[in-house]
C-alpha cells in the first residue's frame, strides 16, 4: 500500500487512538490525528485526506455535523464513522449526513486495516469518485447518492451497502445470508426480515414497479439477484 494514502483520524479517547493509529501507521499509511471536530474540519478540508476516520461522539462538535460540514464545502471522499453501539448506527441512518460507511466499536484491528484496505481497492481503480452507472441511474457509494433521471435520491448506508454489493456482483445469485454477512458484518444479530425490509426499501427508489421489481428480483428460497442485461 502507498504511503501516499492520508488518513484523518478523529478520535478523542486517546488510548483508542494511539491504537489505531499505530496499526494503520504500520499498514504504511500517513496518520493525522484530530481529537475534537473543529480541529478536525479544519484539517480535513486542509490537508484533503484519502480517508477519514471519524468518531461519532466529540468534543466541540459531532461527529455527524463535522461531516455534514466537509461535505457542504465539497469533501468527497470516503468518512468511516466510528460509533460505540448499534444504536448510534440507526442515529446515523436518520441523519443524512454523508457518510460513506461506519465500524462499531470495539472493533477489531484486523477488521478495521481489511475494511479501509478494501475501501481503498476500489477508489484507487479509478482517479475520480467511483461510480456505477445502470439503466438511467447513477449511483456514487462515497457519498451514498444515487442520480436517477439526474435526480438525486438519498440512500441509507445500509441502502447504499447492499446496492453496491449488488452492483459488483450484477446478474449473480446473492444468498441472502452472504448479503447479511457483506452488509453488516461479522457480529451482526441481524435476521432475513430486517434484510428484506431494506430490499424493500431500495427497490421502491431504484425500481420502477417495485412489485415487479427489473433490476432488484427474489431467487426463491435462495436471496436475490441484480439483473441487467
Amino acid at each position: 500500500m502507498s504511503k501516499e494514502i492520508k488518513i484523518a483520524l478523529v478520535e478523542d479517547d486517546e488510548n483508542l487512538r494511539f491504537l489505531v493509529a499505530e496499526r494503520l501507521g504500520s499498514e504504511g499509511y500517513t496518520v493525522l490525528e484530530a481529537a475534537d471536530g473543529l480541529t478536525a474540519e479544519k484539517l480535513i478540508l486542509e490537508q484533503q485526506p484519502d480517508i477519514v476516520l471519524l468518531d461519532w461522539m466529540l468534543p466541540g462538535k459531532q461527529g455527524a455535523d463535522v461531516c455534514q460540514e466537509i461535505r457542504s464545502k465539497g469533501y468527497d471522499k470516503l468518512v468511516i464513522m466510528m460509533t460505540a453501539k448499534a444504536q448510534d448506527v440507526d442515529k446515523i441512518e436518520a441523519y443524512n449526513v454523508g457518510v460513506s460507511d461506519y465500524v462499531t466499536k470495539p472493533f477489531n484491528m484486523d477488521v478495521l486495516a481489511a475494511l479501509i484496505e478494501n475501501k481503498l481497492k476500489y477508489t484507487a481503480s479509478s482517479d475520480k469518485s467511483e461510480s456505477y452507472r445502470f439503466a438511467n441511474m447513477e449511483h456514487q457509494p462515497n457519498t451514498h447518492t444515487l442520480i436517477k433521471d439526474g435526480k438525486k435520491v438519498e440512500l441509507t448506508i445500509l441502502e447504499n451497502r447492499i446496492l453496491l454489493y449488488f452492483l459488483k456482483n450484477r446478474n449473480k445469485v446473492i444468498h441472502r445470508e452472504e448479503l447479511m454477512m457483506e452488509v453488516w458484518g461479522y457480529n451482526a444479530d441481524v435476521n432475513t426480515r430486517t434484510l428484506d425490509m431494506h430490499i424493500v426499501r431500495l427497490r421502491k427508489k431504484i425500481e420502477e414497479n417495485p412489485d415487479s421489481p427489473q433490476f432488484l428480483q427474489t431467487v426463491r428460497g435462495i436471496g436475490y439477484k441484480f439483473v441487467l442485461e
